[in-house]
């Protein structure tokens, strides 16, 4: 029977490093990496690209029931897949940006998707996974062995946040932030830690010392399993 994978869960708002860091700590330790957010963003790119309007929760759901996605889990291998269309960049961008709260919102395609995350994890072809988004240490992964909160001080967010999308405005880049915080905490709440959650605030830390910090938890939480397993 093959082992499920250990599966280090990441929360955290809009703009809190999740995605780079998730990622390079996954790279470091071996790990698969999975961005649950891309999926959302995904779906909304698939709602858009059909013409309608992700505020309208039956397109939404109409959308969600014929969704072809596709995301490996190699951390260097960024590709998401919509049926035949490599959307990677494209969700990136703003009008999808301002569109996936539209798709977030809605209970019933968060519960299928969250399945979906769970079975792709379970799948997975590495011996541990890092898994973040917005709402994986108290629903998609409550009992992982390792759940960690990222957050940094929103003006902090903004500015990082400004800082990755070249072109934009930044009072317009931390004002869409700001509301896409807002919308999805009405869902979830991703911005307080639940019980047995560290918190990791990366408002006075460089990138490298993120990383440090969020693995420093990792081999805390995996210590005394491997010495279980050790004298098992």
């Amino acid at each position: 029977m093959t082992e499920t994978p250990f599966i280090v869960a990441i929360d955290g708002p809009a703009g809190s490093g999740k995605s780079s860091v998730s990622k390079e700590v996954a790279r470091r330790l071996g790990f698969g990496y999975l961005d649950t957010g891309a999926a959302y963003r995904a779906l909304a790119w698939h709602v858009l690209d059909r013409g309608a309007d992700t505020a309208d929760e039956d397109a939404v759901l109409a959308a969600a029931a014929d969704f072809p996605f596709a995301q490996g889990l190699d951390p260097d291998e960024r590709r998401v897949l919509v049926g035949d269309a490599d959307v990677t960049a494209a969700i990136r961008e703003p009008r999808v940006s301002g569109a996936v709260s539209g798709v977030a919102r809605v209970p019933a395609v968060r519960v299928q998707v969250n399945d979906a995350f769970r079975r792709i994890v379970a799948d997975a072809a590495y011996p541990a996974v890092v898994v973040e988004g917005r709402d994986i240490t108290t629903v998609v992964a409550p009992d992982a062995p390792v759940r960690i909160l990222l957050t940094a001080a929103p003006e902090i967010r903004a500015a990082r946040r400004a800082g990755e999308l070249e072109g934009h405005d930044a009072g317009a880049v931390a004002a869409a932030l700001h509301r896409r915080d807002a919308t999805d905490s009405a869902v979830v709440d991703f911005l307080t830690a639940a019980p047995g959650v560290e918190v990791v605030d990366s408002s006075d830390l460089d990138f490298n010392q993120t990383i440090d910090a969020v693995i420093a938890v990792i081999r805390r939480a995996a210590s005394p399993q491997q010495q279980g397993a050790d004298h098992g």
